[in-house]
């Protein structure tokens, strides 16, 4: 039970990794916010890990929505008495659209889901955890595409390096504060969830691009959530500002 007590908020938690980040954390003894933006999701991983003896809480949220994060991050205070754990998880892609093609709307799109909501997520929570006697940890769920060129087009890299360059700059504020505020990344490779679903029509130029297609298989959720309860739990605890690549070897080559 190595977040026993713990209270965890994990943004897009209804499907995907986040519901398997969920329902690890739950298992592993925290009580956590389900937060997606889809209400019929929340609902069921909510019940599923009430049935299998976990505690859990729902929030409908969209992350791009400044009043929906700083709600879903104060319900947790509201319900649980603390926030010890944020689990910034939930992302969009942009179908590898090079820069000479991004749309304005698209463009605000990613960044507003990708970069924005986690950013107004963090500040919300740090100004939480550094009153909290134990701080907290913050979990960046961002990927390969924010550690190269490629992997996502313009709109998608740019957003995940910058959800990268968060991460470090609150690790080496915050932390400088006795260690009590820790922020880690994880950037992983193919993984097996919805967000496949929304690479709708990838532009030719974008996946020319993309010259190594993958490490030959997509990684089970379930795979990336215990590299996220490693960074939630006491486990991490002198892992600050770090960038855990999960991607099966791909960028190895």
């Amino acid at each position: 039970m190595k977040l026993q007590g713990k209270v965890a908020v994990v943004t897009g938690a209804g499907s995907g990794m986040g519901k398997a980040i969920a329902t690890l954390y739950a298992q592993e003894g925290a009580k956590v916010i389900v937060a997606d933006i889809n209400q019929a999701s929340v609902d069921a991983v909510v019940t599923e890990i009430k049935q299998n003896g976990g505690e859990a809480a729902g929030a409908v949220v969209n992350v791009g929505k400044k009043e929906d994060v700083e709600n879903m991050i104060n319900a947790a205070v509201s319900a649980y008495g603390s926030l010890d754990i944020l689990v910034n998880n939930a992302g969009v892609m942009d179908n590898f659209t090079p820069v000479g093609d991004v749309s304005d709307e698209l463009w605000d799109r990613l960044i507003d889901i990708n970069l924005k909501g986690p950013f107004m997520a963090c500040r919300t929570a740090v100004n939480i955890m550094k009153e909290q006697p134990n701080g907290g940890v913050i979990v960046n769920n961002a990927s390969v595409g924010g550690l190269f060129g490629t992997r996502g087009g313009a709109a998608y890299i740019a957003s995940k390096h910058g959800l990268i360059g968060l991460t470090k700059n609150i690790a080496s504020t915050y932390g400088r504060e006795g260690g009590n505020i820790r922020a880690n990344a994880i950037a992983p490779g193919g993984v097996n969830t919805n967000i496949q679903s929304t690479i709708t029509a990838p532009h030719p130029l974008g996946l020319a691009a993309l010259t190594d297609a993958g490490p030959g298989k997509l990684a089970d959720p379930m795979e990336i959530a215990r590299v996220a309860l490693f960074l939630g739990s006491d486990d991490s605890s002198f892992v600050n500002g770090d960038v855990i690549k999960a991607d099966g070897g791909w960028t190895a080559r």
